[in-house]
Formats: structure tokens, C-alpha cells, sequence
């Protein structure tokens, strides 16, 4: 579907991993983007140079109010924010003023300034452990970490203020996200990143020499953690589409954002030692805090409700474009 050239969307954070593919996506099919990122996990060269770009905090509001007043944006997309589990277990208010804090300051802004439309990346964090998998969104949401907590209280903001004034909101529930732009244009960059794929794709790069293994005592077939993979330019897809469903009158949504199926953290890796035929240093670790045995999407309703098809659902497509973009990233930093 392409995008009428009038629409314009403000997509915050969109110089990091996810908002930078969805920044090509959305520009992709027609919408005007303009992006707000402080760049502090995210890079100004993962913006193309024609989009406009702010540098700054969602919280800032006299910077939200100046954006507005100069580029009117009619929906936002919203993908700043902190993202690793474990931090947010070491350091839960730093979560909590990202995540949830800042967040209620845009909600804020958006309905000071009638923009009726937002998209809110969310996760798979918010059903911990669940007792049925694959998980659907009529699971109840029993979050353990305050990354989860941070995220599910966003969407219950996001649901009182639809309540409350016109409004409308998709909420996307992302499962592991992973690879990269098949054009090599973005990727996962940020140092330190805590992504199994892009771990492993570092050591077969060179840059790391191992990857630990955290927990091999699960409940699964092979004791280590299973997760359901999208890759990056699908879940950018599945934004626009819902997008486009707000854009049509589409009532509020939460829905997930994975493949439907799982993969353990050995037989990722293995993956990726076969499309390497190099070895990924294995270090066997004891389980982190906060992580749930098994997560795997039913999604049926971004399916159903969005129209949204995968294009990579394939877990050695994923692998070959991160081990491309490491490349290229590689390239690019020497």
C-alpha cells in the first residue's frame, strides 16, 4: 500500500536498530519521515540524509513542540528506549524513566497537538513466563523484569488515553529480533549489544572471542532458552502496515510480532557454524535474571488484522544478512 504524500510521521528513536529500518520502510512507500534520536545508542549515518533529523529527548517537550510546529506530523512511531533485560534488573528506574516516564510525556504531547496516531514498539517481555506457548494476546501479561513492567505500563497509558481523547494506537509485541538490511543500508551497530545473533555474528567476525550461553538447564529439549526470531526488516514492515491501519480508521490493537516458531540458543548457534563453517567459541553460563524458558508468538493478528505477510522468515536468511551487515560494518569502521 503506498502512503498518501501528505501523511507525515515523526518516529522517535529512529536512528537505532529497529527505528532505523522502519525509517526505511516507511520511506520505502511514500510517508514523509522526521526523526528524533538523542544518539545514544543509535548512529546520525543510519538516517538517510534527506529525511529531516533532530537531535535530542522525547522528553524535551519545547524540542517536540518546535518539530511539530515545523513538520506537523499526523502520527508518531515510537521506538526510544532502553532495551536490555538485565540492566533493567540491576538498574529498574533507569527503566522506568526511559520507558515509561518518557513515554508519558510524548503521549502527553501527542494529544496536546491532536496527533491521534501511534505506533508503540513493545515486547514479548510483558508475558514472562507463560503457561501456554505459542503465547496470544489474551495471555495475561505477568511481567518479570522491569523492562517488561516498563513497557506493559506504556500500553496501559497508551489504552486509558484512547479512552480518554481521540486516539488511536497499535501496540506491537516484539518476540527476538534479528538481522539486518538484505541492502546492507542499517544494521544492529550498537557496542556492547546483548543479541544472541549479533554476538555470534561478532565472534565470526573477529570482534569477540566467544559467546556465553546463558542458562543450559531449562525446561526445553536441549536445556537452553528457545525464542522466536523476526527478522528486522519484517518487523519494520509490520509497521507500516499498522500504520496504514491507523491511517484507515483502525480501532486500537495489540499485537504480536514474531514467526510462530522457536529456536533454542544451540541450535542458533549451531546455525550459525554451519553457514559460517567457522566455530562460535561457546562459554556455558549460569541463567540471567529475568529470562523466561520459552517465548514463541501466535500471530494471528498482525497476520489477520494488519495484512502483514513475512518476507525472511527464514532463520539462515537472518544469519546471512547479519553476518553481512558485521562485514560491512567492519568496512565502515576501518
Amino acid at each position: 500500500m503506498s502512503a498518501p504524500a501528505s501523511r507525515t510521521v515523526l518516529v522517535t528513536g529512529g536512528a537505532g536498530y529497529i527505528g532505523s529500518h522502519a525509517v526505511l520502510a516507511l520511506d520505502a512507500v511514500g510517508y514523509k519521515v522526521v526523526v528524533i534520536d538523542d544518539l545514544s545508542t543509535g548512529f546520525r549515518w543510519a538516517v538517510p540524509a534527506h529525511i529531516p533529523f533532530y537531535e535530542g529527548d522525547i522528553a524535551d517537550r519545547a524540542l517536540i513542540d518546535r518539530i511539530v510546529a515545523e513538520q506537523r506530523p499526523e502520527a508518531i512511531m515510537h521506538f526510544a528506549g532502553s532495551i536490555v533485560v538485565p540492566e533493567s534488573v540491576a538498574n529498574p528506574l533507569k527503566y522506568y524513566h526511559n520507558n515509561t516516564a518518557k513515554s508519558r510525556d510524548l503521549i502527553d504531547a501527542a494529544v496536546a497537538h491532536g496527533i491521534g496516531c501511534f505506533v508503540f514498539s513493545s515486547t514479548a517481555a510483558v508475558y514472562g513466563e507463560p503457561d501456554v506457548v505459542p503465547i496470544a494476546e489474551t495471555a495475561r501479561p505477568e511481567p518479570i523484569n522491569p523492562y517488561g513492567r516498563s513497557k506493559l505500563m506504556t500500553e496501559w497509558m497508551l489504552r486509558d488515553t484512547a479512552a480518554a481523547h481521540p486516539f488511536r494506537y497499535v501496540a506491537l509485541r516484539y518476540f527476538n529480533v534479528a538481522g539486518a538490511d538484505p541492502d546492507c543500508r542499517t544494521g544492529q551497530s550498537t557496542a556492547g549489544a546483548t543479541h544472541l545473533l549479533k554476538i555470534a555474528a561478532e565472534v565470526i567476525a573477529g570482534r569477540r572471542d566467544g559467546i556465553k550461553v546463558f542458562g543450559t538447564d531449562y525446561p526445553t529439549p536441549d536445556g537452553t532458552a528457545i525464542r522466536d526470531y523476526i527478522h528486522v526488516s519484517d518487523l519494520a514492515r509490520a509497521h507500516v502496515r499498522a500504520l496504514d491501519y491507523l491511517f484507515a480508521d483502525g480501532a486500537p490493537l495489540v499485537a504480536n510480532c514474531g514467526y510462530g516458531r522457536g529456536f533454542s540458543v544451540t541450535e542458533v548457534l549451531d546455525a550459525v557454524e554451519a553457514a559460517c563453517g567457522a566455530s562460535v567459541n561457546r562459554h556455558l553460563a549460569g541463567r540471567r535474571a529475568g529470562d523466561p524458558p520459552a517465548l514463541i508468538a501466535d500471530n494471528d493478528l498482525v497476520r489477520t488484522q494488519l495484512k502483514w505477510e513475512p518476507l525472511y522468515d527464514d532463520l539462515s536468511l537472518i544469519i546471512e544478512h547479519a553476518i553481512a551487515w558485521e562485514k560491512a560494518l567492519a568496512s565502515r569502521s576501518a
